[in-house]
Order: C-alpha cells, then structure tokens, then sequence
C-alpha cells in the first residue's frame, strides 16, 4: 500500500513539472524557438515517465484487488 502512494505521488510531481514545461514552451514560442524546443522535448520525456507510472500503478492496484 505504501509503493501506491509514493507512485501517486511521484506521478502528481511529474504532472506538475510537465504542466510546467508545456507552458514554457508555449510561452518561448515567440521568443526563443530553440529554447522552446528543448522544454517541449523534456516534457516529451516526462510524459513518457508519466505513462509508464500510470501502468506501474495500474499494475500494482489490481495485485491488490486480486489479493
């Protein structure tokens, strides 16, 4: 029950951060192009650690509700 918590979270971290990044390269769009790119591709990479915590934590609940 306790790795059900820290993987939420750590997923509530991520999504965070990656709300953050979004918006900064949505901002430096006019700006700063490569900039802009450089946050919208570490976003990118979040997500895809945000996917993979989702099926971890979609994984480990239903370990318990077969439990």
């Amino acid at each position: 029950m306790e790795n059900l918590s820290k993987l939420k979270q750590a997923q509530i971290k991520l999504q965070s951060r990656y709300k953050e990044l979004v918006e900064q390269a949505y901002n430096l769009r006019q700006t700063d192009s490569a900039q802009s790119d450089i946050s919208e591709f570490k976003a990118i990479k979040l997500l895809n650690k945000l996917n993979r915590l989702k099926y971890l934590n979609r994984e480990a609940s239903q370990k318990t509700l077969s439990s």
